[in-house]
C-alpha cells in the first residue's frame, strides 16, 4: 500500500515538474531554449505545444533572422494539429511579410489547404468555396509546374463537384415539390451556365422526367405540345447517354408517348458520333 503511494507521490510530482518546465519555457526570454524546445515538440509531434511556444517567441524573434523560420513552424504546428483556422491565418500573414523565404512557397499551398479544409459540404454556404476556387485558379497561374499542382487540381475538382451537386439538387427540389414546370427551367439553365456539370447525366434525366410529368399533369388541351417537348428531352438524354442506368425507365416513358400521340411507340436507334 505505501509503495503504491509513493509511485503515486512520484509520478504526480514528475507531472507537475514537467508542467512548470513547459510553462517556465512559455513565459521565458530565453530565445535559443525556447526554439529548440518548440522544436523538438513539434518533432515528436506535439503540436499544440509547439505552436504555443513558436507563439510565444514571435515577437522575440521579430526582424532577427530566425523569424521566418518561427513563423512558418508556428503556422505548420497548427495545421498538424488540425486547427486550420489559424492555421490559414498564420500561412496568410506568413505568405505577406516573407515572400522571399524559401518556406514562401509551401505556406501559400498549406493556406490553400487549409481553405480547402474549412469548406463546406453541398448543402452548407458555398461562399468559402468559390473563395477557395478563386485562390487555387491564382496559385496555379503564378507557379506552374509546381509540385503541389496535382493536389491543387484534387482539391479543385472536388470543389467544383460540390457546386456542381448544389446545382443539381436545386433543380431536383423543384421536381421533388412537383413543381415540373420550375424545374426544367431551372435544371436547362444549369447547363446553359455549365454544359460540363458532373451530374449532366442526372441533369438531363431529370429534365426529360419534369417534361414528362408537365405534360402528363396538362390540360388535355396542351397534352400533346408538352409531349413533343418531352420527345425532344428524351432525344437528348438518349444521344448523349445510351447506355445510362436511367435507359430502361426512359424508353418505356418514350414508347407510352408514342403511344399517347398515336405514333409507333418504337424506340430509336441512337448512333454514338
Amino acid at each position: 500500500m505505501k509503495k503504491s503511494i509513493i509511485i503515486t507521490i512520484a509520478v504526480l510530482a514528475t507531472a507537475v515538474a514537467c508542467k512548470t518546465q513547459y510553462d517556465a519555457l512559455l513565459s521565458s526570454s530565453d530565445v535559443d531554449a525556447k526554439y529548440d524546445a518548440a522544436m523538438q515538440y513539434f518533432n515528436n509531434r506535439k503540436y499544440q505545444k509547439a505552436a504555443q511556444l513558436f507563439e510565444s517567441m514571435a515577437i522575440l524573434t521579430n526582424g532577427t533572422e530566425r523569424d521566418d523560420t518561427v513563423q512558418y513552424y508556428w503556422g505548420l504546428s497548427n495545421y498538424r494539429f488540425k486547427d486550420y483556422i489559424t492555421a490559414e491565418s498564420n500561412f496568410a500573414n506568413f505568405v505577406e511579410n516573407f515572400p522571399q523565404s524559401p518556406f514562401a512557397r509551401d505556406a501559400e499551398f498549406y493556406r490553400l489547404d487549409c481553405m480547402y479544409r474549412a469548406t463546406y459540404r453541398y448543402e452548407l454556404d458555398q461562399n468559402p468555396t468559390r473563395a477557395c476556387m478563386a485562390a487555387i485558379e491564382e496559385y496555379r497561374r503564378e507557379h506552374p509546374g509546381d509540385d503541389h499542382l496535382p493536389a491543387c487540381d484534387a482539391m479543385m475538382a472536388d470543389l467544383q463537384e460540390r457546386l456542381d451537386r448544389k446545382d443539381l439538387e436545386a433543380g431536383r427540389q423543384y421536381y421533388i415539390m412537383e413543381d415540373y414546370k420550375a424545374a426544367r427551367v431551372k435544371l436547362k439553365n444549369v447547363l446553359k451556365a455549365n454544359a460540363e456539370n458532373t451530374y449532366r447525366e442526372d441533369i438531363l434525366y431529370y429534365t426529360a422526367m419534369s417534361s414528362y410529368n408537365y405534360a402528363r399533369l396538362s390540360v388535355a388541351s396542351k397534352q400533346k405540345e408538352r409531349y413533343l417537348t418531352f420527345i425532344d428531352d428524351y432525344l437528348n438524354f438518349a444521344g448523349e447517354y445510351p447506355e445510362s442506368k436511367y435507359k430502361n425507365e426512359m424508353d418505356g416513358l418514350y414508347r407510352k408517348v408514342q403511344g399517347i400521340l398515336g405514333r409507333g411507340g418504337e424506340v430509336p436507334t441512337v448512333e454514338n458520333n
